[in-house]
């Protein structure tokens, strides 16, 4: 017997009402959490249509990955893409290699932007399903993504109401403070990408292995979550996670910088867990991705941001000093799944309308603005004594860790204080 699917019974009526769309293959992501026994689907959304699809293709696998990619970095802690659907008027056998292709492409672009290291207990059967336009019947297979000759699986499909009406969340807010040295005249956005993120792998890490409150107590791995799981009761916890700061010694030879990015701030971290027993391990193992992932999502923004304009600003001359401010994370309830939230980031300089469009494109979400919770995070500013500042050549803006200390996350009494810190990054020629 292959793995068992349970499915928000909204997703059916998704996938119904895209049947109805006379047009061609529609294909689409299915969203959920994993778990060693079974997974829970609890969203379904569609794949936005391309301007010009490419002819003799009508599936674009490209397309497909470079959605599943965006969405990736709007999901929370405990929600990730679990596979792929396409809708058509021919057979399931007839869809199994598309879907193949489909499945491991977008695994394998979502994956090259996650940091952390992969866990024994991590699941790596992706589902691949089909919808038949015309019976509307459902033909649901797994792939393993992690063996590149891996064959159609068969798994079990089943809708339910309520799949996640009790499932828990766990929160905390977590401060930055990370100081990347880069190589000599490499100060240009495409480097800047590279060692930034061997600087955030070696982050990553150190969260990792940092220590995981949960309301004020560390708990056993193998411990279950304080107050159980009650049908239809939503648990909440806040959380801290206690991290050894990385060394920052001198190096073993000295080496000419070109610079050095600065990135500081608060973050909010947030994760769903599952109703089926969860352990606090999975609760900390989600949560710690989390983490990682929101911070990583707002560098590569920017980065992103910053290739997009560099041509526009060749030939003028650059500041020492470069301060930007990361975008802020803003949460929106999926309104058929209990408790959940997706995620979008802002930056300063966007209204909310541009975050609803965002959602309804990326997400199929129809969300009003007052449904977003912009309340957990506030925008980065850049402090006034930065401003009009004389360029500099020292790196001043980083904080000098503590030794043989621990750098803690807030306590729900301080957590606003430091919610109030804004993300900015730091960018400086020497």
């Amino acid at each position: 017997m292959g793995r068992s699917y349970i499915v928000e019974d909204a997703v059916e009526g998704c996938l119904s009402k895209l049947c109805e769309q006379k047009a061609g293959s529609v294909t689409g992501l299915l969203l959920g959490q994993s778990s060693p026994q079974r997974d829970f689907v609890v969203m379904a959304t569609r794949t936005p249509p391309r301007e010009e699809t490419p002819a003799g293709n009508p599936v674009d696998k490209e397309w497909v990955s470079e959605h599943a990619r965006q969405v990736s970095r709007m999901l929370p802690g405990g929600l990730a893409v679990l596979g792929v659907f396409i809708i058509t008027d021919t057979e399931a056998k007839d869809t199994l290699t598309i879907l193949r292709q489909l499945v491991f492409a977008v695994e394998s672009l979502v994956s090259s932007e996650q940091l952390w290291s992969p866990a024994e207990d991590d699941v790596s059967d992706c589902v691949a399903l089909h919808v038949n336009r015309k019976t509307r019947k459902t033909f649901c297979r797994t792939f393993d993504v992690k063996d590149p000759k891996s064959t159609a699986k068969p798994a079990d499909w089943r809708y339910q109401a309520g799949v996640s009406a009790s499932w828990s969340t766990v929160s905390c807010c977590l401060h930055v403070d990370l100081l990347v040295p880069l190589p000599d005249n490499k100060t240009d956005p495409e480097n800047m990408d590279t060692c930034l993120k061997e600087e955030l792998r070696g982050w990553a890490r150190r969260l990792e292995s940092g220590v995981c409150l949960v309301d004020g107590r560390k708990l056993a791995e193998d411990a279950e979550l304080p107050g159980g799981q009650k049908r239809n009761v939503r648990q909440t916890y806040t959380a801290q996670i206690l991290v050894t700061p990385g060394a920052q010694g001198l190096a073993e030879e000295q080496q000419r910088c070109g610079g050095s990015v600065c990135v500081r701030g608060a973050v909010h971290s947030r994760a769903y867990v599952h109703s089926n027993k969860p352990k606090a391990r999975l609760a900390q193992k989600l949560l710690k991705r989390d983490a990682v992932s929101t911070v990583t999502t707002r560098v590569q923004m920017l980065l992103e941001e910053l290739l997009t304009s560099e041509d526009e600003n060749k030939g003028s001359s650059k500041q020492k000093r470069e301060l930007f401010c990361l975008p802020h994370r803003v949460f929106c309830p999926l309104k058929a799944s209990g408790p959940l939230c997706v995620c979008d980031y802002q930056f300063s300089d966007e209204s909310v309308c541009e975050v609803t469009e965002r959602l309804k494109e990326m997400l199929d979400i129809d969300a009003a603005e007052e449904d977003l919770d912009s309340s957990q995070e506030a925008p980065g500013q850049i402090p006034e004594r930065e401003v009009g500042a004389e360029p500099t050549v020292e790196t001043a803006v980083a904080l000098e860790p503590k030794r043989n200390s621990f750098v803690g996350v807030a306590m729900a009494t301080a957590a606003a204080l430091l919610a109030t810190a804004a993300s900015i990054l730091y960018l400086n020629d020497v």
